[in-house]
């Protein structure tokens, strides 16, 4: 989730400014004990020589590194801006992980608000700030956290049961549903070398512990393992407990429920700001998951959204204008630490400013300007029906042909899946692995694949903005009894682009998503495909802001593997794709209709230019 920072921010610290002369920062690193008695690891930043007291700033994490003080607050990009003119930044280990006692459950449910005598992230945060107010000298009552991943997830379960000096958080790339949409699942769909690599670094050990791969590309590697059963007989033993929980719970059951924010958050109790990034690769959905299910319930308009053109966190970082190939124009990094994350604390916890906060700040990525808005998505935006058509075309008139043959297909074979990056496909947290920055890849490395479906529009002959959620209607049929369905939303370069030659002719991927089809009706109650019989998929490919360029192209992709971020559908149902049989993978045909019966489109909010 955000181990990989830890080389980052190394490199970060040559390009640092200078120590601020003003204010200085002294270290305590202490055990602070909650109720039951288990300390945690803290790592205290005091600051020296100023006036007046000042706020607390509680940044809590699994890791080693990130969100743990290793590197001071005033030479750290993230928070420096705030550490000039002071606060007090406290980071703490949870249980079980590094020097903090106890033992690391991941993701433990929120449950103490309904079962006395227990505890969780809630309460542990909740003793930590009590010891906080208490022990550390010239605080001002006011405590503030946040935190980007697990750690923002941490943020946000602790705004649910909020200690009452807890008076603003910021949840940033939190995890959200983990079956629905975020880390380990997508549409009930495995991520498999995600989940894989995650659970055994996370609970090999206490500390954190990469998985021993013998080759550098690992496609053929994950390929070679073969079912999913193989994995705890060939290399986990039964000792990596979330991958014993996947195996055991592969529907949208208790477990799954109980442990989804969306089951144990309602209103938000104190201002919430949630941060997110447009291509992020592990949490992409949790910010706007929880932005949308709070807002349902935000009487006291403390609910807010911020979003930006970044991969996974990418806005810690010292100078970010690019990810991958896509240049943002500007240092949005900076914009982000100077003009919305501190702005917000100073005025929770501070009193600065006037505290009028838009409801929305997002990125607009084609015309690379931050825009605000005041609600999310836009509520003015035109949806517009992108359908695909005959001979590979795309465009807004629904097709008219009557007979409800009318079909593009492909086959999908289990054996030779489509990769989802061009290879190699690097350990997922090693130095070179390009991770990171995989939604932004140029598609053309498997638009001429026989099982990828291409659809693609005229030049456009004016900007074309979409603002909001993007979703797919598929209507479509396999010759198999389960399958999956990857949709890609593309944004297709000129062939000569003269203001970025290096982007010329780029498919440039701004929505996608998969669904695991046996969960059409249910998430909960999985059931087989009846072969050869047309169904709806309603798929969420997730909020954009983007300006389809004039002179550009939209494009939309369609395949039935994203492999190995997506484990292998079998293609022949099973109740439980974790103990699925070698015999169980099968080639399928899926044909994708585009008829006047069954028309596939794409849902398209488009802004008034």
């Amino acid at each position: 989730m955000l181990v990989i920072y830890c080389a980052m921010m190394i490199g970060v610290l040559a390009s640092c400014q200078p120590q601020s002369q003003t204010i200085t920062y002294v270290k305590e690193e202490v055990m602070i004990p909650m109720r039951d008695g288990v300390k945690l690891f803290t790592r205290i930043y005091i600051p020296q020589h100023i006036k007046e007291p000042v706020p607390i700033l509680l940044m809590r994490s699994p890791y080693s590194s990130w969100n743990m003080g290793t590197v001071p607050p005033d030479q750290d990009p993230y928070v420096r801006d705030m550490a000039k003119e002071g606060y007090i930044f406290v980071y703490q280990n949870i249980r079980g992980k590094q020097k903090s006692e106890g033992q690391f459950v991941m993701q433990r449910p929120v449950v103490a608000n309904h079962i006395t005598d227990t505890v969780d992230e809630s309460t542990d945060t909740y003793d930590t700030i009590e010891w906080l107010l208490k022990h550390v000298k010239n605080n001002n009552g006011k405590v503030g956290q946040l935190g980007i991943s697990y750690p923002g997830w941490l943020a946000l379960v602790s705004s649910g049961y909020p200690h009452p000096a807890l008076k603003a958080v910021s949840p940033q790339a939190e995890m959200g549903d983990l079956f629905l949409g975020d880390d380990f699942h997508h549409n009930g769909a495995f991520r498999f070398s995600y989940g894989f690599e995650y659970s055994f670094e996370e609970e090999a050990a206490r500390g954190d512990t990469s998985f021993p791969f013998p080759q550098y590309d690992l496609y053929d590697w994950y390929l070679q393992v073969g079912p999913l059963s193989n994995v705890d007989t060939r290399y986990f033993h039964h000792r990596i407990p979330t991958w014993d929980a996947f195996a055991q719970h592969p529907n949208y059951d208790s477990f799954w429920q109980h442990q989804s924010p969306l089951s144990y958050l309602d209103t938000p109790r104190i201002p919430t700001l949630h941060v997110g990034g447009y291509w992020d690769q592990e949490d992409i959905n949790g910010p706007q998951l929880m932005y949308a299910h709070m807002e349902k319930y935000d009487v006291h308009h403390f609910n807010f959204i911020c979003l930006g053109p970044w991969y996974h966190g990418q806005w810690v970082n010292e100078d970010v204008e690019q990810i991958g190939h896509y240049e943002m124009g500007s240092n949005t990094a900076a914009y982000f630490q100077q003009h919305i994350q501190k702005v917000w604390f100073d005025y929770w916890l501070k009193g600065k400013g006037d505290g009028h906060f838009p409801k929305a700040i997002a990125f607009q990525t084609g015309s690379n300007q931050w825009k605000t808005y005041d609600s999310w998505p836009p509520r003015n935006a035109i949806h517009r029906k992108l359908y695909i058509q005959a001979n590979g075309g795309l465009s807004f008139q629904p097709p008219t042909t009557a007979s409800d043959q009318a079909y593009d297909s492909y086959i999908s074979d289990p054996a030779k899946p489509v990769p989802y990056r061009s290879r190699p496909i690097e350990k997922t947290y090693s130095e070179f692995s390009r991770w990171r920055t995989w939604l932004t890849e140029d598609q053309r490395f498997v638009d001429h694949r026989p099982d990828v479906a291409t659809w693609e529009t005229p030049a456009l002959d004016s900007n074309l903005t979409v603002t909001g959620d993007i979703v797919a209607h598929l209507f479509a049929s396999t010759t198999g009894t389960d399958a999956d369905w990857v949709v890609k939303l593309i944004d297709v370069y000129p062939d000569i682009d003269s203001l970025h030659p290096q982007m010329s002719g780029y498919e440039l991927m701004v929505a996608s998503e998969v669904f695991r089809g046996r969960f059409r009706h249910s998430f909960t109650d999985p059931e087989p495909i009846t072969p050869g019989k047309v169904e709806e998929y309603v798929i969420d490919l997730h909020q954009i802001n983007h300006v389809f360029r004039k002179g550009h192209h939209l494009m939309v992709q369609m395949q039935s593997s994203w492999f190995p971020v997506i484990d292998r559908n079998p293609q022949r149902y099973v109740p439980n794709i974790f103990e699925a049989s070698e015999s169980d993978f099968q080639p399928a045909t899926q044909r994708i209709y585009r008829n006047a019966r069954y028309a596939t489109y794409v849902d398209l909010p488009v802004m008034k230019q």
